[in-house]
């Protein structure tokens, strides 16, 4: 079964064609990484899947439900975390939480609340409001927002920034566990080493269009035969392929 799958995905801003002709897909279980240059159309295509913005081509299925034509239906299944925290600046921690459980119709999800703030290393700041929070604070308050409803699937951007070395690791693991619990995560980053390190398979775009797609073995063996350069890490592969692809078309990056 696929949790997330994006077939023909096209998005246009006036004359210029930010993601064209983009496919891939997310199983329950797995961690996909999603990197391109700057303007390569990461976030444009995070936006359509998550239904921020309406694609102009192609078909959205999240656990099976098209945004398209069942979009209430497809987002309850879906938890997106954008690159800078969105709050409410006059609601604490626990105010947050419970307005997201009210909006998701979680039941009994002061326990859930509770185990979440540990685990993200908030406790003791329920009471708090954002502008007493740090930024790395903010961030794992928008990533325990987005946890608590039990996704299906789990969209990313950037979700490591401002935080510190403690907070980066305790991260990671919470990002393994939603993943070993049986829900897809789709993570944007240009943390080269960390997407290496967490993603099952990796999804390469550039100039708006996909250039390549699989597991680093699968993309190092491609390479090899198409370039005889297939060698090295992510970082070495990842400059490879997008030197081939052009220069980045998407104005929303």
């Amino acid at each position: 079964m696929t949790a997330l799958e994006v077939e023909g995905l096209g998005k246009v801003y006036g004359a210029v064609r930010a993601v064209a002709d983009f496919s891939f897909d997310v199983r329950p279980g797995e961690i996909v990484g999603l990197v391109g240059p700057n303007g390569a159309g990461k976030t444009t295509t995070l936006r359509c899947v998550s239904g921020i913005i309406p694609p102009n081509e192609g078909q959205i299925r999240i656990a099976g439900r098209s945004l398209r034509d069942d979009p209430v239906a497809a987002k309850r299944e879906l938890a997106f975390l954008p690159d800078e925290p969105r709050l409410f600046e006059y609601l604490t921690v626990r105010e947050h939480l419970a307005f997201i459980a009210r909006l998701y119709g979680v039941a009994g999800w002061e326990p859930k609340a509770a185990a979440l703030l540990e685990e993200l290393e908030l406790k003791g700041k329920e009471d708090s409001l954002p502008s007493e929070l740090s930024r790395g604070m903010k961030q794992k308050l928008t990533i325990a927002c987005a946890f608590l409803h039990d996704p299906r699937v789990i969209l990313l951007d950037e979700p490591l920034t401002g935080l510190d070395p403690f907070g980066i690791r305790n991260v990671k693991r919470s990002l393994r566990a939603r993943a070993e619990a049986g829900a897809a995560l789709l993570l944007s980053s240009h943390m080269l080493p960390i997407i290496e390190e967490l993603c099952d398979r990796v999804l390469v775009i550039a100039g708006g269009k996909r250039v390549a797609f699989g597991t680093i073995a699968e993309i190092r063996a491609q390479l090899e035969a198409a370039q005889g350069a297939g060698q090295g890490s992510l970082e070495d592969l990842f400059m490879a392929i997008t030197s081939q692809a052009g220069r980045p078309q998407d104005p929303a990056a």
